[in-house]
């Protein structure tokens, strides 16, 4: 089992930056892959970026050049700076981790506002 707490998000004006965190804890060692997810209000949930143990990344088109995902392995953590911020993602960011066995764990969420 894995747990995830997110933390970093909050009111950022567009144009603005936010940096978020989301801590691993439990059986890390199993942790292959860490990431990003978003949900704005009424849409689906969606990929914002994700970054394997080797630290290989992936970002989705929209936030390619803004947004900087890493992680540190030393202290079982995974980040999300975001800059130049746009109001249309605003909504609830998730941190998952996939295991090496293809398990899935998700973060409650923290809540990014955007305003114009």
């Amino acid at each position: 089992q894995v747990q995830l707490v997110e933390s970093g998000g909050g009111s950022a004006q567009a144009g603005g930056s936010l940096r978020l965190s989301c801590a691993a804890s439990g059986n890390i060692l199993s942790i292959n892959v860490m990431g990003w997810y978003r949900q704005a209000p009424g849409k689906q949930r969606e990929l914002v970026a994700t970054i394997t143990r080797g630290c290989i990344t992936n970002y989705a088109d929209s936030v390619k050049g803004r947004f900087t995902i890493s992680r540190d392995n030393r202290v079982n953590e995974v980040f999300l700076q975001m800059n130049r911020l746009k109001p249309e993602e605003t909504g609830v960011y998730y941190c998952k981790v996939k295991q090496y066995n293809g398990m899935d764990y998700w973060g409650k969420g923290t809540p990014v506002t955007v305003s114009s």
